[in-house]
């Protein structure tokens, strides 16, 4: 039998590296009681001298302030830079808890267990990790590079290689590190494989080779207008392969390694304002100063011109005469070139000049010119009798689509009364375009000014195929002596128009705009 006075009990043997145990033990005999009865006494454990304890609190403590100070990071950035906000939000979400697994688990004691979740949560921090430094470099070296760098040339081709290499290098590193891989075989064995596929293949690799070295020094880019091998237009795309050139009549494709090969010419890298010469013959008849004198107006007058350029004109021999027109990029030739020959077909006939050899014009007759004054005559306070006794002195003259009947800030020749068409009245401003003022129309008139002299407050362009009755300085005296209304008329229409020249003006100086300054009083 057992004796009553202590009941005989088995435990369990718990590790002595326990630290939940280790807590208490029990008292060596000395230690006991007089009464002879034996006690626990708790021992204190040094929880600094843990392995697991510096780790631990790390965690515990450097979690909560990275979060935060990542997450007011985040804040700050994502107004500037949103793609470098990205990747402060990969590393809050991902790569710093990631990370605090990581030291946790390592120092949890699993057994066997203990390497494979260890390793687990490494390869998981190495994934992001990895994702981090792609989307790092992304950001530092291209996101935001600067126009002209070449970080801002290197093609999309280049830079998924790049990745593609960094992806294969940090796995590499990531398994031989983590789980002991032989990754340099693995190496050698794809170095030896490409050089004899390169080998095999280098007639068809060769070109693809030539192309991507073509991309990478870039000597075009999108919207560059190209002349290779008598393909002319404008690139549209370029990817690894080829080169996609829109010509007007379709998309002409060309492979890299054809231009890599070949001379082309990048027309739209040309130094200055792309220049487009036309040769244009007259008649010997003329007189070369007034055809260049007409050249240069006409062209100066364009509105696609580039910026700050001026149209030039010089003999060439034989009666023929070339003007260069100087243009912001290729791309406007045909725009300019239609306009400028369509222009001068009017202006040349204006001036009695004969273009091509021919100045005929069979709209001009002394029939319509009588006919389209009578219709315009109550506007100059004219009957039916008196304007068609005072018909032969005005001067029957047409404008083509776009042309200026005169320029802000200049005199006029003469009072045009328009007959046939429709004229924009507008305010230039400094640099390029202008504010719409009003349009005119049949009976209404442009060069108010001319009789005495002052300038004129805004540009005339005609809107349409446009016929003028204009009427010469001392013709437009002679008229208003007869007809002293008509004076006032002119002077009312005159400052109604300068008033509200100065309305837009005031306006669109209240929104940053600046108009002309040669308007004189119009800018007070």
């Amino acid at each position: 039998m057992r004796p009553r006075g202590r009941a005989s009990t088995s435990r369990r043997a718990w590790p002595t590296s326990c630290p939940t145990r280790s807590r208490w033990s029990r008292p060596s005999s000395s230690a006991t009681s007089g009464s002879g009865r034996s006690t626990w006494r708790p021992v204190v454990v040094d929880l600094l001298g843990q392995p697991w304890f510096w780790p631990a609190l790390s965690v515990v403590i450097g979690l909560p302030i990275v979060l935060l100070v990542l997450t007011e990071l985040h804040a700050i950035v994502a107004r500037r830079h949103p793609q470098a906000a990205k990747v402060i939000r990969l590393v809050r979400n991902f790569l710093v808890p990631l990370a605090a697994l990581l030291i946790l688990i390592s120092q949890v004691q699993l057994g066997q267990r203990d390497v494979t979740w260890t390793r687990v949560a490494a390869t998981f921090f190495g994934f992001a990790l990895i994702l981090v430094v792609l989307n790092g470099i992304n950001v530092a070296l291209f996101t935001r590079a600067r126009p002209g760098t070449w970080r801002e040339r290197m093609p999309s081709i280049f830079i998924d290689i790049f990745r593609l290499l960094l992806i294969l290098v940090g796995l590499g590193v990531l398994f031989a590190w983590v789980w002991d891989a032989d990754v340099g075989g693995l190496f050698t064995a794809l170095g030896v494989s490409s050089i004899v596929i390169g080998l095999a293949l280098q007639n068809a690799i060769g070109p693809v080779v030539s192309g991507l070295f073509l991309l990478f020094e870039q000597p075009f880019r999108l919207g560059d207008w190209l002349n290779a091998g008598g393909v002319r237009g404008r690139v549209v795309e370029v990817n690894w392969r080829a080169v996609h050139i829109d010509t007007g009549n379709g998309i002409h494709i060309i492979p890299n390694g054809t231009l890599a090969g070949a001379s082309f010419d990048n027309l739209s890298k040309a130094p200055g304002a792309y220049v487009v010469s036309l040769t244009l013959p007259f008649a010997t008849d003329d007189a070369p100063h007034e055809v260049l004198a007409l050249l240069r107006a006409v062209a100066d007058d364009l509105p696609m011109l580039a910026e700050g350029e001026r149209a030039s004109a010089y003999p060439v021999g034989g009666a023929k005469y070339t003007v260069d027109l100087p243009l912001p990029s290729p791309g406007a030739e045909g725009t300019a070139v239609a306009a400028f020959q369509t222009v001068l077909w009017y202006a040349a006939r204006r001036a009695g000049l004969h273009l091509d050899g021919d100045m005929t014009d069979d709209y001009n007759t002394a029939e319509r010119r009588l006919a389209l004054f009578k219709s315009v005559a109550p506007s100059l306070r004219l009957t039916q009798e008196e304007a068609e006794a005072f018909a032969d002195r005005v001067v029957l003259q047409r404008f083509g689509a776009g042309e200026k009947l005169q320029h802000a800030g200049t005199t006029s020749p003469g009072l045009r009364v328009i007959a046939v068409g429709s004229v924009a009245l507008s305010l230039p401003i400094d640099g390029s375009g202008s504010l719409p003022l009003s349009v005119l129309h049949a009976g209404e008139m442009v060069g108010i000014g001319a009789l005495t002299q002052e300038l004129n407050p805004s540009d005339a362009t005609a809107l349409d195929d446009v016929t003028v009755l204009s009427l010469p300085i001392d013709e437009l005296e002679k008229l208003v002596r007869r007809r002293p209304q008509l004076a006032r008329d002119l002077g009312t229409i005159f400052d109604a128009r300068k008033e509200r020249a100065r309305t837009v003006l005031a306006e669109s100086s209240a929104r940053g705009g600046h108009a002309l300054t040669q308007l004189g009083d119009l800018a007070g």
